[in-house]
């Protein structure tokens, strides 16, 4: 290697030299401990200067853990996977590969660094001149670009010793199969959709046998050739209906105008109509498009309270953990249990739910409460399953109260998890590698002890042994969480939901036939995943699996708005802060409810976008069109790419909520909580 190679001009070296710190934090934190473990990735990855491969004003965002834009319409991948890819191939140094899928370099930079020759093949003329350019500039002399359709592949250099597609196809090429060597590794995104693949990787075993195994679920652009997708997308896809589709005409707007039911100020919202649309619906999932809208919350509480107060909902049941928010059922409730020893949501995203937005619906249901004898109180309870060590610590308090003989028992089961107690996914890791053994059994065992107990429990206290199950159950599931999510999305995300479906169908049976209950969670949580591409990529939801269960006893509410601030993090376990939302795309459901906002002088509005399946609405919105969802995490340099999916918006609620420019949530200042009673939830 030249030692030329990618060095920095003088008057560029201050920047240069924060590039390479910012990499060096970028392998170690993103890469590396994410299980990548190849000594060749790794230090590949260390020198291949990814800010050289983007537009000059995109190059901060280089070290930043996702895709990125460049020319043609295309992206440069996140660094993860181009490691994970690579390390895929098993490369031990001095191999020929071929890579389908040039675009920006970058890729094919790092495979340089531990082959001999790297052949590329891009199919857009642009993107193949300008990789190859810079490739050249940047010292990679052992890189060669061809400008051609990647699926045949490049034969006049075959076999190839390892061959790597940067786009999802519909299967395999078999051009591509013939030229991998004997023994030689395969890797490559395959799917009946465009935006939604597994990776797998093919061994040719034999001249005409090989094996494949599935590696992880991602998302990559069409691969396009004749031995790929025609035009980018297949004939029966959504999104093809979306590109036939114009941004909104006049026509729709003015549908999306006429059935809208604008309002001014939360306070002032006629909800009538909607109450009587929800009718004896026993579960109400209400949505939100962010984690950290204020209107999105507050609408949510005042359609909960009028729910309470006339339709006698019995629990609110939020995406938050079960022991978090056991802390707000005792203070709502009135309970006298002793204090936990933890403060509720303290930890990342704190701002998600100890904000004063809650604070006021919790301080209101406490007021609520306190006239109504305890059977009748609203209960508040959380869903979710990331608290799998406070829910330890809430089994262990439980059993010693009652049962300090099992209490041991279950401090020697749970012990199995101790040493991964700061951070549970690195228990995942270490029990998929086979270094460290798996907690199921133990974990598994302590819930059926539970269970089998119940009867004996439960005399004493049936709510009390109700939280501890739930605790059981949740510590369960979260040890199979942690031990799968490395498997890929769509396992994890599964499990999540699924978890957070049989919470919610256990609070349900616990609370009798005819209890009722108000669910706050995000839209892709509780609207139909069914109407959405997550069922292009096998994933369910907790809308979907609830609308299975409970049919037209369920109703469900989304949420959504163009522009305004948001409070949210640039990475998972960063800080808080307030980013602007950025107006919405076209082709988008959220740029036509902007435009007939902008028609209709009417910035808020409710829609009952199902319509009972009929009407001039439904036939407009039933068209597939992109949906923004914003979670704990905002990437507005890459919005289209991180935060846009497909959905028919009809199918996926009943009504709708539109606020056409929103502001961020208020989390609770630490000072404003001194002096609080111990009892109080949301304490310092």
């Amino acid at each position: 290697m030249s030692d030329q190679r990618h060095a920095p001009s003088q008057d560029k070296q201050s920047k240069t030299l924060d590039f390479s710190a910012r990499r060096r934090a970028m392998v170690h934190n993103q890469i590396a401990a994410r299980g990548v473990e190849s000594e060749h990735v790794l230090k590949a990855m260390e020198r291949v200067p990814r800010e050289q491969f983007l537009p000059e004003h995109m190059q901060e965002f280089a070290y930043d853990d996702t895709p990125l834009p460049i020319e043609e319409g295309q992206t440069i991948s996140q660094p993860y996977i181009v490691a994970f890819m690579t390390e895929a191939l098993n490369l031990e140094g001095g191999e020929k590969v071929l890579e389908i899928g040039t675009g920006s370099g970058y890729a094919a930079a790092v495979l340089s660094e531990i082959a001999s020759d790297v052949y590329t093949v891009e199919r857009l003329s642009e993107l193949a001149v300008t990789a190859a350019a810079k490739l050249s500039d940047l010292g990679y002399r052992n890189v060669h670009v061809l400008h051609a359709d990647g699926t045949r592949g490049w034969p006049e250099h075959a076999p190839y010793d390892a061959i790597i597609v940067a786009a999802g196809g519909p299967e395999v090429p078999a051009s591509l199969k013939r030229q991998l060597k004997i023994g030689g590794r395969l890797v490559i995104p395959i799917g009946t959709d465009p935006r939604a693949q597994e990776l797998v990787r093919v061994t040719r075993v034999g001249d005409d046998a090989f094996e494949s195994e599935d590696i992880a679920d991602v998302r990559f652009v069409p691969l396009v050739g004749e031995e790929g997708w025609a035009s980018g997308r297949p004939q029966s896809s959504p999104r093809q209906r979306t590109r036939r589709s114009a941004d909104p005409d006049d026509s729709a707007i003015s549908t999306v105008r006429e059935f809208s039911e604008p309002f001014d100020s939360m306070e002032d919202a006629d909800l009538d109509a909607l109450i009587a649309r929800i009718g004896d619906a026993r579960v109400v999932l209400l949505g939100e498009a962010t984690h950290g809208t204020s209107e999105f919350y507050r609408m949510r509480e005042r359609l909960s309270q009028e729910l309470i107060l006339k339709k006698g909902f019995r629990f609110i049941a939020i995406e938050g953990d079960w022991p978090d928010a056991a802390r707000v059922d005792h203070y709502v409730r009135h309970f006298e249990y002793p204090a936990s020893e933890w403060t509720a949501f303290a930890r990342f995203p704190t701002w998600m739910w100890r904000n004063r937005e809650v604070q006021s619906f919790v301080d209101w249901l406490r007021d609520y409460n306190e006239a109504k004898q305890p059977e009748q109180r609203v209960a508040f309870h959380g869903l979710d399953l990331y608290s799998l060590y406070t829910s330890i610590r809430s089994v262990l308090a439980y059993l010693d109260d009652v049962d300090p003989e099992a209490a041991e028992t279950a401090r020697e089961r749970y012990g199995c998890l101790t040493p991964w107690q700061s951070d549970p996914a690195t228990y995942g890791r270490a029990a998929l590698t086979g270094r460290f053994r798996s907690c199921e059994d133990p974990v598994a065992r302590m819930l059926s002890s539970l269970l089998e107990r119940r009867h004996a429990y439960a005399l004493r206290d049936g709510d009390r042994y109700f939280d501890a199950v739930q605790n059981a159950k949740l510590v369960a599931n979260a040890e199979r969480y942690y031990r799968i999510m490395y498997y890929g999305s769509r396992a994890s995300w599964n499990l999540r939901d699924r978890h957070m479906f049989e919470t919610l169908t256990s609070l349900l049976e616990f609370y009798g036939a005819n209890s009722k209950t108000i669910v706050w969670a995000h839209n892709s949580h509780v609207g139909d995943a069914l109407a959405t591409e997550m069922a292009l990529r096998g994933e369910h939801n907790l809308g979907q699996l609830c609308r299975a269960e409970f049919g037209r006893g369920v109703y469900t509410i989304g949420f959504g708005t163009d522009h305004g601030q948001v409070a949210a993090a640039s990475n998972w376990d960063g800080p808080m802060e307030i980013k602007t939302v950025r107006p919405a795309v076209s082709n988008s459901y959220e740029r036509l409810f902007h435009k007939a906002s902008q028609a209709g002088n009417s910035s808020r509005f409710l829609l009952n976008v199902a319509q009972n399946g009929k009407s001039d609405l439904y036939n407009v919105l039933g068209t597939p069109r992109l949906e923004r969802a914003i979670g704990v995490i905002y990437s507005p340099e890459t919005e289209l790419a991180s935060h846009y999916f497909q959905a028919v918006l009809p199918k996926q609620f009943d009504d709708y909520f539109w606020f056409d420019e929103t502001s961020a949530i208020t989390p609770l200042d630490t000072k404003e909580l001194e002096g609080l009673p111990d009892t109080y939830p949301f304490g310092v």
